[in-house]
């Protein structure tokens, strides 16, 4: 395929275990998209899900380093792909960690955490139920990002992981179960917040035991970097069949 017609949506990437359903999301929305994934410096180790590590590895001058080496593959877009590293000291952060990225990268960019809201906005959907495999702490940061966005937390519960690695090597049936405990408020959605999780195979069986849109952290990152891009294609869940013609 002739360079000029390649699409190259770009994702920075806390490196943790599920970065390979970037490339499976987004090369399969068309056949002209390619992945590009970059790395981010992350910090505290076995305990990076902690508040005061998440600032570190969200922090602006981190997230540069990684953006100005993406500027060298002309991406269309670029996606922080990081939940917490992009929620963590509220939205109007993690706007500017966007515009950020944006000079850095010379592309249009955003993080998953925004993605989230966009999402919602489109679907029409203002309610939802969070599992989060974060500790307590970071748990409800995501929920006060949510709640600044506009959307009510009607129920939430966290699985405590204190790192990504820990968080990915969770079995698939604890989210089943959890979610299944946890329910979905009427007209909700549920929402599944951690991009180190490799969800993409739990969106249909969720959403066929919830009868709800489920919206995970990585579909929402490739959804958002299409869009941003200006690529219609198909992807898991009710997300991209209701949203994208």
């Amino acid at each position: 395929m002739p360079a000029a017609d390649r699409i190259r949506l770009g994702f920075l990437y806390p490196p943790t275990g599920a970065e390979h359903e970037l490339y499976l999301a987004g090369e399969a929305l068309d056949p002209r998209v390619e992945v590009a994934v970059i790395g981010v410096r992350i910090s505290g180790g076995d305990d990076e899900h902690a508040p005061h590590h998440l600032r570190a590895t969200g922090s602006i001058s981190n997230l540069a380093l990684s953006a100005k080496v993406m500027a060298h593959l002309e991406p269309a877009a670029v996606l922080w792909a990081c939940t917490s590293g992009s929620f963590i000291d509220g939205l109007a952060f993690a706007r500017e960690q966007a515009a950020a990225l944006n000079a850095a990268s010379r592309a249009p960019a955003s993080s998953t955490s925004l993605a989230f809201l966009s999402a919602l906005e489109v679907l029409g959907i203002g309610t939802v139920a969070v599992l989060a495999t974060y500790p307590e702490a970071t748990s409800r940061a995501f929920t006060s990002f949510l709640a600044e966005g506009g959307v009510r937390i009607d129920r939430l519960n966290w699985l405590d992981a204190p790192s990504g690695p820990v968080a990915a090597a969770f079995a698939k049936e604890r989210f089943i179960d959890g979610a299944a405990r946890l329910g979905v408020p009427k007209g909700g959605a549920l929402l599944l917040p951690d991009t180190a999780v490799p969800s993409l195979a739990l969106i249909a069986p969720l959403e066929d035991r919830l009868g709800c849109p489920v919206l995970t952290a990585n579909q929402v990152t490739v959804w958002e970097a299409a869009r941003l891009a200006g690529v219609k294609g198909r992807g898991p869940g009710r997300l991209f069949q209701e949203t994208v013609a």
